[in-house]
């Protein structure tokens, strides 16, 4: 971990896009900014924009870059392998796909209860620890989304676990489904370095209902953004924090307070609490827009647009139906058949298919 220079990396899950393909002009300009910057941590998976992340990286990055210039983090995920046999071809074909021959990081990606209990069946985390030794691997961990009772399990089977990536932000710091708190504490309990994931939730702690923009504008201090990710960087133990920026104006704000990092101040820290306060009333459905839940929905609902229309209602007072039906031309809600695919695939545990049912009964009748 020696080669990490700064704890603020490039989460690679939401890069800028031209149409259906990344805007590999534009990225490679932010790549640049961001190395130049003194930062050179980069995190992929394969299932990023359907395998154009880990594509947009090679062109992008790597085969623009000394690979002693950056870190590289890539994830075993769930939809890739259904046995042993099946990691290590599809581990090869991430590093081609990537252009390097190891990689600095590689997660056994967004381990739950059951998936664990898939990735143990597999032998998963054995296949990565022998790539480990191949040197193929530098260091192996973990992502996660669930309980704190699950996380600390996982822990005590494999102590080999050198880093673990959660989600962590100041609304879900004391949520009862992500369990943020509990699960930072049990990753310092088992002085395990942390990488937090959704330090702006999505996108849901930039943009968000006036009353709230006010009163961290009142501070004046910086933007939403730097109180999200300042927050999540702050606390004790914190080795990485990602911000998946998708254009050149995120980039450069938030190279402007992570470039030479300071904590929230107490007043800021007073600022956030009543943020806090409003999210906690507004009762928003939690959904981070990773996309998971759409790759396996038989009729291509583009389920996390439904849920942001949902949320947009209650926070901006002049939001209109008509927005739904722009946002769901190709598939509505009312579309779902129940299968439940989409549940087995949320790391939010979201019961999706009573909310689909929902958004159907307010936007569709």
């Amino acid at each position: 971990m020696e080669r990490v220079k700064k704890n603020f990396g490039f989460g690679c899950m939401r890069l800028p896009m031209n149409g259906e393909n990344v805007d590999t002009k534009e990225f490679s300009a932010m790549v640049d900014t961001f190395l130049e910057a003194g930062f050179n941590y980069f995190d992929t998976a394969h299932g990023y924009l359907e395998g154009k992340s880990e594509l947009a990286l090679k062109e992008c990055l790597t085969s623009r870059h000394p690979r002693e210039s950056y870190i590289l983090t890539n994830k075993l995920s769930t939809p890739f392998f259904k046995s042993q046999e099946d990691i290590r071809p599809f581990f090869e074909s991430q590093l081609q796909a990537c252009g390097v021959d190891y990689f600095d990081f590689y997660l056994m990606h967004a381990q739950s209860a059951k998936r664990f209990e898939n990735y143990k069946k597999c032998r998963a985390y054995e296949t990565a620890l022998e790539l480990k030794k191949e040197g193929k691997i530098r260091h192996m961990g973990i992502s996660f989304h669930d309980k704190a009772a699950v996380l600390e399990q996982i822990l005590k089977e494999y102590p080999q676990i050198e880093v673990v990536q959660i989600q962590f932000n100041y609304v879900d710091y004391e949520d009862p489904v992500v369990e943020a708190r509990k699960c930072y504490e049990i990753c310092r309990k088992y002085k395990k370095p942390i990488i937090v994931m959704e330090p702006v939730r999505g996108g849901s702690l930039v943009n968000f209902r006036q009353e709230a923009l006010d009163i961290l504008e009142e501070d004046g201090s910086g933007s939403p953004a730097s109180y999200a990710i300042r927050y999540a960087a702050g606390f004790e133990g914190m080795f990485m924090v990602l911000s998946g920026m998708s254009n050149m104006e995120q980039m450069n704000d938030n190279i402007s307070f992570m470039k030479g990092f300071q904590p929230l101040t107490e007043k800021e820290m007073g600022a956030i609490q009543k943020v806090q306060g409003i999210f906690k009333s507004l009762n928003l459905i939690p959904c981070t827009g990773c996309e998971y839940c759409v790759a396996g929905c038989p009729k291509a609902i583009q389920i996390p647009s439904v849920f942001k229309c949902m949320n947009n209602q209650k926070i901006y007072q002049n939001w209109s139906v008509e927005r739904y039906h722009e946002a769901t031309k190709e598939s509505k809600a009312s579309d779902c058949i129940k299968c439940g695919k989409c549940e087995e695939a949320c790391p939010q545990h979201l019961k999706i298919r009573d909310l689909l049912s929902a958004a159907a009964y307010k936007f569709e009748n």
